[in-house]
């Protein structure tokens, strides 16, 4: 037996049961955690129901609350049960009573197997991603949270408050570098069981009890202490909103969950018998070696939660009101900032303008200078390319800019290394057209020569303000055209965006494009990226690019993109 599986159960007893059942027909063993709060009767039913089956144990009991130390101790327990009763296992597989297998048991199998010491764990420290809840980020290790954030709220907040108040900060156990991830992972036995026999052990629960939600941080960071070679995602595909909440798969979720490839999804609509009786799916020839693609569900989710966060356009809540200037244009006509796409083509500036006559600039807002089309370093209306004239009011400058060219429609590149100063400004213009590729500044990194421990730096400082900028053009008070692509995304397809760009700087339907310029050379940027995870900086901006992009045929760009009629 290479695999072990450890499911926490606290509902749809029916569904755990079904799930079980598949793990044990693929060979392998289970042990079920059932949460404390199902009643006796219930819980004496549902063992009696896998009676039959004698690779199934139950484990001890734990009253089980979201966020709280008791879910890690219920997974303690699991674990340290199932390592007992199987002690060869090669891998742990945890899972819950909602989670569906996708793909076959022996896919799982031969895909571990040839990974035999990998642990596939999100683990990504808080200081490079943006997905805490609650404005706690590096707080949520350094603070006491002894009440429960659902149940105990106004206790809670003001215990945040007094302590913050006062300054008080724990101190994190030696060695001990605090991350956070997803849940649900898979770790070898060995790292498991290292974990588990920690001599340490009493310190790092007595430290880990009262961080906040531990059970996305406790083994997210141990596993740093103890694993030989980390994989810093999850095999399981699970979206939360921005609330933090799970998003739940429906029956009409089908076609994506067979599309992503993963192994298990989290978290299925008890009721969805579409999705119960479709999966798991046999894979043959070339898709038994798919890898895992979580980012297929992105876009769909991604849309979902802004349709949730902003609503419909022309549609008002009763609780949103617009901003005094909504419909007030700031600037004298219309304009497009492009951000990303001069990294990702060579020679995209002279070939944009080429395409659609209008004046394209570089980086206008860039550090030292501004780049004006023509590299000049006057501009109409006498506008120098000075940085410091420039920044000592971004905003009227950008004004003036537009004014001085009034009749020609005006294109500039932007990113994360120019002066962010008129991100707001942009972002509340109706007249402002706004592309982004998010992720693109990765390009340049990836082909720098630069120490890889000052790269995984640089990274994190980018994204973290590229991230800031696309929270200002996600925002209700956003008013500019805004569209956004991951640049995992945008190489699947990229003509797509480009001819929306053309056609909306010619302020007219444009012929299809049969002529666009050379795509920068992606070859190893997957694995690239993952060695940043591997790191524990996630760059989640890109989208989900497989560790073996080069090998991966689907994500292929031609060197000279064509057009199919």
């Amino acid at each position: 037996m290479s695999v072990g599986v450890i499911m926490l159960v606290h509902t749809a007893l029916d569904r755990a049961e079904q799930a079980i059942r598949h793990w044990v027909d693929g060979g392998c063993p289970v042990v079920v955690h059932v949460d404390q709060k199902v009643r006796p009767a219930d819980y004496a039913a549902f063992v009696g129901s896998l009676a039959d089956l004698p690779d199934v144990r139950f484990c001890k009991r734990h009253a089980c609350d979201w966020g709280t130390w008791a879910l890690v101790e219920a997974t303690q327990s699991a674990a340290a049960h199932l390592l007992e009763s199987f002690p060869t296992l090669q891998h742990i597989y945890l899972a819950s009573g909602s989670c569906l297998p996708l793909r076959p048991v022996p896919d799982l199998r031969d895909y571990l197997a040839a990974r035999p010491e990998t642990d596939f764990i999100e683990s990504t420290t808080t200081a490079d991603v943006p997905w805490t809840v609650g404005g706690l980020d590096e707080e949520r290790f350094t603070l006491r949270f002894p009440f429960s954030w659902r149940r105990q709220r106004k206790l809670f907040d003001f215990y945040v408050r007094l302590q913050q108040a006062v300054g008080y900060k724990r101190r994190i156990p030696e060695n001990v570098v605090p991350h956070m991830g997803s849940q649900w992972w898979c770790l070898t036995g060995r790292t498991v069981a290292a974990i588990l026999n920690d001599p340490k052990r009493t310190v790092y629960e007595r430290y880990f009890r009262k961080v906040w939600i531990p059970d996305e941080s406790y083994f997210q960071s141990l596993v740093r202490l103890h694993s030989t070679k980390v994989e810093s995602r999850s095999l399981t595909l699970s979206k939360f909103d921005y609330q933090g909440k799970p998003h739940i798969f429906y029956d009409d979720h089908k076609a994506l969950l067979r599309r992503s490839a993963c192994f298990v999804a989290r978290k299925i609509w008890p009721r969805a018998d579409v999705l119960y009786d479709s999966f798991p799916v046999a894979m043959s020839g070339k898709e038994q070696f798919t890898e895992p693609n979580p980012s297929a569900a992105d876009r769909i989710f991604a849309q979902a939660v802004e349709r949730r966060t902003l609503g419909r356009p022309g549609l008002l809540m009763q609780s949103r009101f617009p901003s005094s200037d909504r419909d007030n244009a700031m600037t004298a006509g219309p304009y497009s900032v492009l951000q990303g796409l001069g990294d990702v083509f060579e020679g995209f500036e002279e070939w944009l303008a080429k395409t659609t006559g209008a004046t394209v600039h570089g980086h206008l807002f860039a550090p030292d200078r501004a780049e004006f089309s023509g590299r000049g370093p006057l501009f109409a209306g006498g506008l120098s390319d000075n940085a410091m004239l420039r920044d000592y009011n971004p905003t009227n400058f950008l004004i003036n800019l537009i004014w001085n060219t009034r009749g020609t429609h005006q294109a500039f590149q932007f990113g994360p290394r120019d002066t962010q100063d008129i991100n707001w400004m942009v972002a509340k213009d109706t007249d402002a057209r706004i592309s982004v590729v998010s992720g693109a500044w990765m390009i340049p990194l990836f082909k720098a020569r630069q120490e890889f421990s000052d790269l995984r730096k640089e990274a994190a400082r980018l994204q973290q303000i590229e991230h800031e900028h696309l929270k200002i053009l996600r925002s209700p008070y956003t008013n500019a055209r805004v569209r956004v692509q991951s640049l995992a995304e945008f190489v699947l397809a990229p003509m797509d965006m480009l001819q929306l760009i053309v056609d909306e700087m010619s302020e007219q339907t444009h012929p299809r494009l049969t002529d666009v310029p050379q795509m920068a050379d992606l070859t190893g940027l997957g694995a690239f990226l993952q060695d940043l995870r591997n790191q524990g900086m996630h760059p989640f901006l890109t989208g989900d690019f497989p560790a073996n992009l080069e090998r991966d045929s689907t994500l292929q760009t031609p060197r000279k993109p064509y057009l199919v009629r």
